[in-house]
């Protein structure tokens, strides 16, 4: 018989996450999850590992609105405006947070944020343009693993409000 912690090593996925995925009936995802020991800490690393478009990768990026974090899903291949997060949430300043932030609410290290399974409860944005894929991938729990999951599951595992956040191309 093996455990969650057996399951989680041999994914490569973060324990924490791993758990996080068999409460919610995610087995199948941890099966599929993918170690890379060469890295996969930034969306350029994680799609050259993995062999799919820059767009696939899903970063699960904090920030602090107002003081307060809000995680945000956004394609691997865009960046996060930051004033249209701050007209979603109706904040006054948004801001990227720091690595100690980061930690604090997600309880993983940057580069290895997964979109769901975080210590603290978060609100969390996903950007529309994952939804133009039928596969994105996601880090799971470490700089080094990766796992696919269909974008909709995605949004809605994370509990994530679906809005346009990404900076507009000139």
């Amino acid at each position: 018989m093996t455990t969650a912690a057996t399951d989680a090593g041999e994914s490569g996925a973060h324990p924490r996450f791993a758990e996080a995925l068999r409460a919610l009936g995610l087995d199948e995802v941890l099966a599929r999850a993918r170690r890379f020991p060469e890295g996969t800490r930034t969306a350029a690393e994680a799609a050259a590992a993995v062999g799919c478009e820059l767009s696939q990768i899903c970063k699960s990026l904090i920030f602090a609105a107002d003081g307060v974090p809000v995680l945000v899903l956004m394609d691997g291949a865009s960046r996060v405006d930051l004033e249209r997060v701050r007209e979603e949430l109706g904040a006054r300043q948004v801001t990227r947070a720091g690595v100690g932030l980061v930690r604090e609410t997600t309880g993983y290290a940057i580069g290895g944020v997964p979109p769901f399974g975080h210590r603290t409860r978060t609100r969390v944005l996903a950007d529309r343009s994952l939804l133009t894929h039928d596969v994105v991938w996601a880090a799971a729990g470490n700089p080094h693993t990766v796992f696919p999951i269909e974008p909709k599951a995605l949004v809605a595992h994370a509990g994530a409000d679906l809005v346009d956040v990404r900076e507009r191309t000139a």
